[in-house]
């Protein structure tokens, strides 16, 4: 069991959007439910990659790309995952919406990435959802939310939303972004996002558990090869665009909490299914 002070952080550091819980208990009926819908967890975790087709040998030899993505600023300290959402709209055009427009879509203050992809959803973006833990944990199974949340992945199917259970590495993310077909949404904890960084840190340090996780999103729109940085979109932030080095960002993105949830959208329509090359 999770001590107390770190369940607690989950819940009053929830500042900037939604928290993934990771999948150490077991509830059978409910993950029955989701292995029958998305397969096999372990078996999704270590299936690879395809290498057939979606890429060029140009891929290969760019050594950077980037998205002009308008960068939004969140208004309160839990909707930084609408804002997200607001920046890929703008990104294919889509001006006449604001953070307002989109929580009254959501109809909840509690942001979850299926929440973000409902969104996306309704909006015609074509994009594919990688997570590490499918629906809630069921270590929380008496909790409001867990119903709820399970519900959306239950129904996600019936939506026309696909749920990849599987884990996307930093190459991965960066092979992508050099594609020029795709940007990410991207769940981390901001926490370790800005600390990471800081000169006189040394990164193991922010590998030790400590209970200060705070759920965060944020848009990845480009990839530098040569200083191995990516270039993201952070709604927290004043500055419109920001770049971290690509280990920084794994600590980020696979902090406990994240599940290392990930929107991966399409800006060519091309979808869902991304391949990456071998």
């Amino acid at each position: 069991m999770w001590g107390i002070s770190i369940f607690a952080a989950k819940f009053l550091k929830m500042e900037d959007g939604l928290m993934g819980w990771d999948d150490a208990g077991s509830h059978q009926r409910d993950a029955s439910l989701l292995t029958k819908m998305y397969g096999n967890e372990e078996e999704g975790l270590r299936q690879p990659f395809s290498s057939e087709a979606g890429y060029d040998d140009s891929v290969s030899s760019s050594r950077s790309h980037f998205v002009d993505v308008p960068h939004v600023r969140q208004l309160c300290n839990w909707d930084c995952g609408l804002a997200c959402v607001l920046m890929v709209l703008r990104t294919f055009g889509m001006n006449d919406f604001s953070i307002h427009d989109l929580e009254e879509f959501c109809c909840t203050t509690s942001i979850w990435t299926v929440d973000l992809a409902y969104l996306l959803k309704k909006f015609s973006i074509k994009f594919s959802f990688f997570t590490v833990t499918l629906g809630a944990n069921p270590d929380f199974s008496s909790e409001a939310f867990y119903k709820v949340v399970n519900t959306l992945f239950e129904e996600a199917l019936e939506a026309g939303i696909r749920i990849e259970h599987r884990s996307l590495s930093g190459n991965d993310i960066s092979l992508l972004m050099l594609s020029g077909g795709y940007i990410a949404i991207a769940l981390v904890d901001k926490y370790k996002l800005s600390h990471s960084c800081a000169k006189d840190l040394y990164l193991p340090e922010l590998c030790d558990g400590r209970p200060n996780y705070i759920g965060h999103f944020i848009v990845i729109c480009g990839y530098d090869g040569e200083k191995d940085e990516f270039d993201i979109r952070d709604p927290a932030s004043s500055r419109k665009q920001e770049r971290i080095p690509l280990a920084c960002l794994e600590v980020a993105r696979k902090s406990f909490g994240t599940d290392e949830d990930i929107l991966l959208i399409s800006l060519n329509g091309e979808g869902p299914e991304v391949r990456l090359p071998g």
